[in-house]
């Protein structure tokens, strides 16, 4: 080809490009935009949140920021509060609102919660520490920020390398503690120890979530260890719902937590068709939405919201309304919540109990 007749068919394809860019602008993006929001679950993804949830989530964030400590972790009042559980739970609760966790906000608080669980964790073993629920919510957290968290230059300069890992080695790693963990378990499931033998719903449910969560976001994880787990919740719950706690400890009783805690596990682990499941789901729908009084309020709440949310929406919707109401009157004027086991998890909690008005962390998706 000579070289004028080159530009003549270079000038004919710019012509071309210039005409369908122009057709793409006027039509396809116009067409584009008049498309209806996306839908997750008959609600829109991060559309529609009430000024009352946004308040309240907005003030508990800024008590979460400005009580976090230079380490990236929230103190602890006893019990299992405070430690890695907590940590992962507070990260979620930044994770949940659709703040930009690279660039928004509180970029800051939430690279300094991530940095915080990689260093506690055993570089060896995957452990968080301080007990099976420790690791749960922090495992959990983990495949959260994984893939949402830009890790480019996410260490400061003079960092020791040999102790820190990325948030995928450091969710494999994790996940492989939970596996291993249940191999060794009688009962397929877990309890406050990785070597524990023996069991209970509340821990199991923690660890399960995490690995469903991380199965969601690409990790392997063996079906057979999910398939164990959930034969372990239906030997636990009975058909109409109850929920024991552990074997031979005071039998199926009436526990909203654990209620909700069943159906939400088997809701995520794509275990509707089970009548357990079909049980716990009308046994919260038929529950009272009111959480005063409940020794364990911020952990019902987290967990109930979440289960009704994945049961059914209009259920949700209507105890939602009651549960902004409530969180309202028991936020305190700084932002932070009181609760069983310290200021910081029942924070984290409650804020998490609303983030399903946000809808952005994966595992809230139906």
């Amino acid at each position: 080809m000579s070289v004028s007749r080159f530009f003549i068919h270079f000038s004919e394809f710019q012509l071309r490009s210039v005409a369908f860019f122009s057709w793409f602008v006027l039509v396809l993006i116009p067409v584009g935009l008049a498309q209806p929001p996306r839908r997750d679950g008959n609600a829109v993804q991060g559309q529609g949140v009430s000024r009352d949830v946004r308040e309240i989530y907005d003030r508990g964030l800024s008590w979460l920021t400005n009580n976090q400590d230079d380490n990236g972790t929230w103190k602890a009042t006893g019990g299992e509060g405070g430690g890695a559980g907590g940590t992962g739970l507070s990260l979620m609760a930044y994770l949940a609102s659709g703040e930009d966790p690279n660039f928004g906000q509180y970029s800051v608080p939430v690279r300094k919660a991530i940095q915080s669980l990689i260093r506690e964790q055993s570089a060896t073993t995957g452990y968080f520490g301080g007990s099976m629920y420790h690791h749960g919510f922090a495992t959990l957290a983990m495949a959260e920020a994984y893939g949402a968290v830009d890790e480019r230059n996410f260490w400061p300069e003079g960092t020791d390398k040999k102790r820190v890992r990325s948030i995928g080695q450091s969710l494999e790693l994790a996940v492989r503690t939970s596996v291993t963990s249940q191999n060794k378990n009688r009962d397929g499931a877990w309890r406050y120890s990785p070597d524990g033998t023996d069991s209970d719903t509340s821990v199991a449910g923690a660890v399960l979530m995490s690995l469903l969560a991380a199965r969601n976001a690409g990790i392997e994880v063996p079906d057979k260890n999910i398939d164990l787990a959930i034969k372990y919740f239906t030997s636990m719950t009975s058909d109409n719902g109850q929920v024991a706690y552990a074997g031979g400890m005071g039998g199926m009783g009436d526990s909203p937590a654990r209620t909700a805690i069943a159906c939400l596990v088997f809701s995520i682990a794509g275990r509707k068709d089970l009548k357990q499941y079909k049980g716990t789901a009308n046994l919260l729908k038929a529950s009272d939405s009111n959480l005063v009084g409940d020794h364990y309020g911020e952990y019902t709440a987290y967990y109930k919201a979440q289960a009704l949310f994945q049961a059914d929406i209009a259920a949700w919707e209507k105890w939602n309304k009651n549960l902004i109401i409530e969180l309202k009157q028991k936020q305190k004027s700084d932002g932070h919540f009181d609760g069983n086991f310290g200021p910081a998890v029942a924070t984290s909690m409650s804020l998490l109990a609303l983030a399903l008005n946000f809808r952005f962390l994966p595992i809230y998706e139906r």
